[in-house]
């Protein structure tokens, strides 16, 4: 089986409207619960309450993505000449839209402006809409897809989504030490979606500057460091060796914490074909629609475990970072992660089935399980 093959039977095309409007449905309910599910971290003390608005903002992009997606396809298998022109989306490997959806979103942003200018208002497109219905007695489809494409257009103007990349920002935390001793303490985010995963994958690293000018102030170092960490954010690459390599391109930058979220897969017995636990108890669960649904949610973590001075020049010397890996955990080992947590989101009747399979491999994977009233209560 060639490369493409393979992909054509990962990747689907939601070509029918009434799936295609049940799938956003379900991404609906999954985005709005996820500020939640960082809010139980922060309560739990695993976040700090600047990472959570961090993670709140990158997770509310998600939704808008989602949102604007969905006008985009919300009469595409209707409008005439569109069929098979839907949303392609990962039912293998992520349960999300494949990594080109949002490059063509991207694309789409860039003239968003020229085709609003071109097109009728909503307003418009609404009364010609009734005129057809009451005059004519016809469906307005195409005044449907109009429209559903002015809403998407709309929805990209306004920004604030998710794109597949989004570059590092800084946060400045505090100072560390004091006189010519002095380090200000940063917090590094950035994100992308992974092309190789079709997930969301966000960072978030802490480090220390001993440099003379404040990083995000610096006009060359800060540059440098946005285009190191991107061209490395990259899935397949292990935080050690992100982390490692930041450490050694730049002398007075100091990496102390690195995190890495994977947002994904996401799971659905209507929807994707995952294999494992998680697809048997969906079936077994026969949730209602809008319940039918698990999503994944891993941390890596790596930690700075001390620090040794490396030598430098003919007479100086810098600092370079060891970064603690359990010498127990053959995994974390092989890995390049101090630590690694596993969760996942669910409804509550999932959950439920979970507990009582107990499959083995989920013992030490936290669940965070949304009630009907959309309450998330953390449980091991």
């Amino acid at each position: 089986m060639t490369k493409t093959d393979a992909l054509s039977q990962d990747h689907l095309t939601l070509s029918d409207t009434q799936t295609t409007r049940r799938y956003f449905s379900k991404f609906a309910r999954i985005t709005g619960h996820l500020a939640r599910v960082a809010a139980q971290m922060e309560a739990e003390k695993r976040l700090s309450r600047q990472e959570v608005e961090v993670l709140a903002h990158y997770l509310v992009g998600l939704r808008f993505t989602f949102r604007a997606l969905s006008n985009k396809y919300h009469f595409s298998g209707r409008a005439e000449g569109l069929e098979g022109r839907g949303l392609v989306f990962d039912r293998h490997e992520s349960g999300f839209p494949v990594h080109s959806e949002l490059v063509q979103m991207t694309l789409d942003a860039a003239q968003a402006g020229r085709h609003l200018k071109n097109m009728p208002s909503s307003d418009a497109l609404k009364a010609d809409m009734v005129r057809d219905i009451v005059g004519e007695l016809t469906i307005p489809t195409k005044l449907q897809y109009a429209l559903s494409q002015r809403l998407y257009y709309e929805e990209l103007v306004k920004g604030h989504l998710f794109w597949p990349q989004m570059d590092p920002d800084v946060i400045w935390i505090g100072n560390k030490g004091g006189g010519r001793d002095q380090r200000r303490s940063y917090l590094v985010h950035w994100a992308v979606y992974d092309s190789a995963l079709n997930i969301p994958t966000l960072y978030l690293m802490e480090l220390e500057d001993s440099g003379r000018t404040a990083l995000p102030k610096d006009e060359r170092r800060w540059p440098q460091a946005q285009a190191h960490l991107m061209a490395q954010a990259v899935a397949g690459l292990k935080l050690l060796t992100i982390a490692s390599g930041f450490d050694r391109d730049f002398d007075d930058l100091h990496p102390k914490r690195l995190r890495r979220i994977h947002i994904g897969p996401m799971y659905s017995h209507a929807f994707t074909r995952q294999s494992g636990p998680l697809r048997e108890v969906l079936e077994e669960a026969k949730s209602p629609p809008g319940e039918d649904w698990a999503l994944a949610w891993t941390v890596e973590e790596l930690e700075s475990e001390r620090v040794e001075q490396e030598k430098s020049g003919w007479f100086g010397s810098v600092d370079r970072e060891i970064y603690a890996l359990d010498p127990f955990g053959l995994q974390k080992a092989t890995t390049g992660v101090t630590r690694m947590e596993r969760s996942i989101v669910l409804p509550q009747r999932p959950y439920q089935v979970l507990a009582e399979k107990n499959p083995k491999g989920f013992k030490d994977v936290r669940k965070f399980v949304v009630s009907p009233g959309g309450r998330v209560l953390s449980y091991r």
